[in-house]
């Protein structure tokens, strides 16, 4: 009777061990599938928005067209980084005739005009970089942007500028912006052929791309 109740003990103790077992098996898979699909903290993007200037009609080199030539390099920019638009409208419309459109530009020059912005972008604060596009005018901005960039608060940002001109340089007042978009970086720019931007839209690509990965974007 004895050895009845030892091996009857004996058993009991063998199956309490294995519970346990069984139990610290199933806690430790547990905390194994939670730690494996806990996802990882995801690394801080950069928010990126492509605002730019372009003026369709007749245009200098190519004649009339349709889609402005500073807008087709905006949709390159935007397509490589996966940035947002916004297109920069003035209130009045600038002549469709190119010599018109020449002239009073000039005049708004000369009187440092702050042609009024149809639209007003809203959510600047969610962006960190700025991708700023626009025509050469007389060797300058055209004014609007100069009223886009004294109409926001770019102070901590990155503005990044790309033009489209009569040859593939710049305005050479770039390294204004920061004086005039207060508390603005700015980085090195691109300047496009506003006829290459038209005619050799896939060659244009390929500069636009290489300059962008020259900038990790």
């Amino acid at each position: 009777m004895k050895k009845i109740l030892v091996l009857l003990m004996t058993l009991l103790m063998t199956l309490g061990l294995t519970g346990c077992g069984d139990s610290g098996e199933k806690n430790s898979s547990e905390k194994q599938t939670a730690a494996t699909t806990e996802k990882a903290p995801e690394k801080n993007k950069s928010k990126i928005l492509v605002a730019f200037f372009s003026r369709t009609g007749d245009n200098y080199e190519v004649g009339k067209i349709s889609k402005g030539n500073t807008h087709i390099v905006a949709d390159m920019i935007a397509e490589k980084t996966g940035a947002d638009m916004f297109e920069i409208k003035t209130v009045k419309t600038y002549p469709a005739d190119y010599r018109a459109c020449t002239e009073e530009a000039k005049v708004e020059i000369e009187t440092n005009a702050r042609p009024e912005i149809a639209e007003k972008l809203v959510g600047l604060e969610n962006y960190d970089t700025i991708f700023l596009g626009y025509p050469i005018w007389w060797n300058d901005f055209p004014m609007v942007i100069y009223t886009f960039l004294e109409s926001y608060d770019f102070n901590g940002k990155t503005i990044i500028p790309f033009c489209t001109a009569g040859q593939n340089y710049m305005t050479g007042k770039e390294g204004q912006i920061p004086e005039i978009a207060k508390g603005a970086k700015v980085l090195e720019g691109i300047g496009i052929r506003g006829k290459r931007a038209q005619e050799t839209p896939e060659e244009v690509k390929k500069e636009v791309y290489a300059w962008l990965e020259k900038l990790n974007y």
